[in-house]
Protein backbone atom coordinates (compact mmCIF):
# COMPACT_ATOMS: atom_id res chain seq x y z
CA UNK A 1 0.00 0.00 0.00
CA UNK A 2 1.29 3.55 -0.63
CA UNK A 3 0.37 6.36 1.43
CA UNK A 4 2.19 9.41 1.49
CA UNK A 5 0.94 9.78 5.55
CA UNK A 6 2.10 6.15 6.29
CA UNK A 7 4.89 7.19 8.37
CA UNK A 8 3.83 8.74 11.76
CA UNK A 9 6.06 11.21 13.08
CA UNK A 10 6.20 12.91 16.87
CA UNK A 11 4.76 16.11 15.51
CA UNK A 12 1.88 14.93 13.85
CA UNK A 13 -1.90 15.77 15.26
CA UNK A 14 -2.74 13.62 18.13
CA UNK A 15 -5.70 12.18 16.04
CA UNK A 16 -3.22 10.96 13.34
CA UNK A 17 -1.11 9.12 16.43
CA UNK A 18 -3.79 7.38 17.79
CA UNK A 19 -5.57 6.30 14.63
CA UNK A 20 -6.18 2.92 14.89
CA UNK A 21 -4.04 0.76 12.82
CA UNK A 22 -5.76 -2.95 12.16
CA UNK A 23 -9.54 -3.43 12.83
CA UNK A 24 -9.62 -4.61 15.55
CA UNK A 25 -8.93 -1.46 17.18
CA UNK A 26 -11.31 0.29 14.83
CA UNK A 27 -14.64 1.44 17.47
CA UNK A 28 -18.38 1.96 16.08
CA UNK A 29 -19.90 0.91 13.62
CA UNK A 30 -20.74 -2.35 14.27
CA UNK A 31 -23.50 -2.72 12.34
CA UNK A 32 -21.51 -3.17 9.19
CA UNK A 33 -17.95 -4.23 11.08
CA UNK A 34 -19.88 -6.93 13.60
CA UNK A 35 -19.20 -10.54 13.09
CA UNK A 36 -21.52 -11.64 9.94
CA UNK A 37 -21.92 -7.95 9.27
CA UNK A 38 -20.86 -7.01 5.23
CA UNK A 39 -17.61 -5.14 5.99
CA UNK A 40 -16.35 -7.90 7.94
CA UNK A 41 -17.18 -10.36 5.77
CA UNK A 42 -15.33 -7.83 3.01
CA UNK A 43 -12.32 -7.89 5.23
CA UNK A 44 -12.49 -11.57 6.00
CA UNK A 45 -12.90 -12.68 2.34
CA UNK A 46 -10.48 -9.66 1.44
CA UNK A 47 -13.18 -9.27 -1.34
CA UNK A 48 -13.43 -5.26 -1.67
CA UNK A 49 -17.03 -3.73 -2.68
CA UNK A 50 -17.73 -0.45 -4.03
CA UNK A 51 -19.26 1.53 -1.36
CA UNK A 52 -19.32 5.39 -0.09
CA UNK A 53 -18.80 6.38 3.51
CA UNK A 54 -20.85 9.29 4.51
CA UNK A 55 -21.29 11.26 7.90
CA UNK A 56 -20.16 14.04 9.95
CA UNK A 57 -16.27 14.73 10.88
CA UNK A 58 -14.69 12.32 13.57
CA UNK A 59 -16.80 9.24 12.46
CA UNK A 60 -13.98 7.38 11.50
CA UNK A 61 -14.47 7.04 7.63
CA UNK A 62 -10.52 7.74 6.65
CA UNK A 63 -10.08 5.41 9.16
CA UNK A 64 -12.05 2.87 7.78
CA UNK A 65 -10.81 3.67 4.29
CA UNK A 66 -7.23 3.32 5.62
CA UNK A 67 -8.37 -0.09 6.76
CA UNK A 68 -9.93 -1.23 3.77
CA UNK A 69 -7.18 -0.30 1.65
CA UNK A 70 -4.64 -1.81 3.95
CA UNK A 71 -6.38 -5.06 4.04
CA UNK A 72 -6.88 -5.18 0.28
CA UNK A 73 -3.15 -3.94 -0.40
CA UNK A 74 -4.58 -1.39 -2.79
CA UNK A 75 -3.33 2.35 -3.22
CA UNK A 76 -5.26 4.98 -0.59
CA UNK A 77 -5.65 8.46 -1.99
CA UNK A 78 -6.73 10.65 0.51
CA UNK A 79 -8.68 13.68 -0.77
CA UNK A 80 -10.86 16.74 1.12
CA UNK A 81 -14.37 17.03 -0.11
CA UNK A 82 -13.45 20.90 1.48
CA UNK A 83 -10.78 21.41 0.47
CA UNK A 84 -10.05 19.61 -3.10
CA UNK A 85 -11.05 20.85 -6.27
CA UNK A 86 -11.50 20.06 -9.81
CA UNK A 87 -8.00 19.50 -10.32
CA UNK A 88 -7.28 17.70 -7.50
CA UNK A 89 -9.52 14.89 -8.63
CA UNK A 90 -8.64 14.89 -12.18
CA UNK A 91 -4.63 14.40 -10.30
CA UNK A 92 -6.26 11.48 -8.53
CA UNK A 93 -7.76 9.34 -10.90
CA UNK A 94 -4.98 10.25 -12.96
CA UNK A 95 -2.45 8.56 -10.43
CA UNK A 96 -5.05 5.64 -9.97
CA UNK A 97 -4.74 4.96 -14.12
CA UNK A 98 -0.95 5.26 -13.73
CA UNK A 99 -1.28 2.65 -10.93
CA UNK A 100 -3.61 0.23 -12.28
CA UNK A 101 -1.27 0.51 -15.71
CA UNK A 102 1.81 -0.40 -13.35
CA UNK A 103 0.20 -3.15 -11.46
CA UNK A 104 -3.04 -4.06 -13.33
Amino acid sequence: MNDLFQKRTPDAPLAERLRPQVLESFVGQSHLLGAGKPLRLAFEARRPHSMILWGPPGVGKTTLARLLAQAFDADFIAISAVLAGVKDIRDAVARAELSLQQSG
